[in-house]
């Protein structure tokens, strides 16, 4: 594979904050970056070369975008699968639309792992009303039925308390595909994010630590505090995951550990992730860059962590009452804020972020914290 050089243009498929943080990794390096989506003045067209405004269902215009481009990544997993394939047909596309097309599907994704003989949450697949109540049946109650199609941030989703109460469940998130999943009593939830390059060569930035409110990621630390041996099989599960599917860029493994330290995946995300967001601050090489060079074919930079990090996001709900203290926040020198250029705060609204550095987690961690309280102070 001949690699994609500093000077090139590099395309993206979706326009969120990944792509803008992407986008910064990318022009500081010297490439030129363009961003496809439906949507004007977003968060990765503000930083971009250039922002094409297009239906993902529009392929003559995606064909017109990748033959502008020397390579495409996207930047959130609910591209359909005809884009990618689409403009595969101008430009190599990174990670593969195969990638795209088996991770952004619940029952798709859950049969690779299961197939692959990884660990995973148990789960039945539901596609009809027997499906349902065989699987109430195996799994038992609680547990928590999901789209099989563009679930995130808890979307999607909706918790199943009784046998009696599970076709309601169903018909709330419209009778569609869906997988039902065992409830799990879990120690933590962690993340490994990793990156892969043309030559099979693998980084990642070793195990996160993830908490979450009301289904939506609130904060990461890293490194998370697990044992020797949970962090080693959490790497190695989410090496043979991207091996296994022939990853070319970043693809995040998250996991839930169980009382005694086993393991199970909850989901993948064929891209940089949320938890690691404190990279871009936190690490040598940022998960941002670290995609940019495995889809040029750049040699992996250093995942090094140089200091611990904590990340706690910022959602709309900050904005409610007045406008964020942002100069009592920022008092904090070792506090990082970072915003993704969205106009309209909205309550559950992925705004941006505050990173926190420390000479430990734990001390991050209570950093991030006080700053993010002292936004609404």
């Amino acid at each position: 594979m001949k690699a994609v050089l500093p000077g090139a243009t590099v395309g993206v498929l979706g326009s969120g904050q990944l792509g803008r943080m992407f986008a910064i990794a990318a022009r500081r390096m010297g490439y030129r970056v363009h961003t496809f989506s439906p949507d004007a003045d977003t968060p990765t067209g503000q930083v971009a070369d250039l922002e094409v405004i297009a239906p993902y269902d529009d392929l003559d215009e995606v064909r017109r975008f990748a033959a502008g481009v020397s390579v495409v990544t996207f930047e959130f997993e609910n591209v359909p699968a005809p884009t990618a394939q689409a403009a595969a047909e101008y430009a190599p596309v990174r990670p593969r639309g195969e990638v795209l097309h088996t991770t952004q599907h619940r029952i798709r994704e859950k049969t690779f792992l299961t197939n692959a003989g990884l660990p995973l949450t148990p789960f039945r697949t539901v596609t009809t009303s027997d499906d349902l109540t065989r699987a109430v049946a195996d799994l038992g109650c609680p547990s928590i039925l999901k789209t099989a199609d563009f679930g995130y941030d808890g979307k999607g989703q909706v918790r199943v308390t009784s046998p009696e109460q599970a076709r309601a469940a169903w018909s709330s998130i419209g009778n569609v595909p869906a997988v039902l999943e065992a409830l799990i009593a879990f120690d933590c939830e962690v993340s490994v994010i990793a990156a892969r390059g043309f030559d099979g060569a693998y980084a990642d930035w070793g195990v996160i630590e993830n908490r979450h409110q009301n289904s939506i990621l609130d904060i990461s630390i890293a490194p998370a505090t697990v044992t020797d041996t949970v962090a080693r099989e959490a790497r190695e599960i989410t090496r043979a995951v991207l091996e296994a599917l022939d990853v070319v860029g970043v693809l995040c493994v998250e996991f839930f550990v169980e009382p005694g330290g086993r393991l199970l995946i909850n989901e993948l995300a064929p891209r940089p992730h949320n938890s690691g967001h404190l990279t871009f601050d936190a690490s040598v090489t940022s998960q941002f860059e670290q995609q940019l060079r495995a889809v040029c074919g750049l040699p992996l930079g250093s995942t090094e962590l140089l200091r611990p990090a904590a990340m706690a996001n910022l959602l709309g709900d900050i904005w409610q009452s007045h406008e964020p203290n942002w100069l009592t926040a920022l008092a904090h020198p070792d506090v990082k804020l970072h915003l993704y250029g969205k106009l309209a705060p909205r309550a559950g609204r992925k705004m941006g972020h505050l990173t926190a550095l420390a000479p430990d987690s734990a001390t991050a961690l209570s950093l991030v914290q006080s700053a993010r309280n002292a936004l609404i102070s």
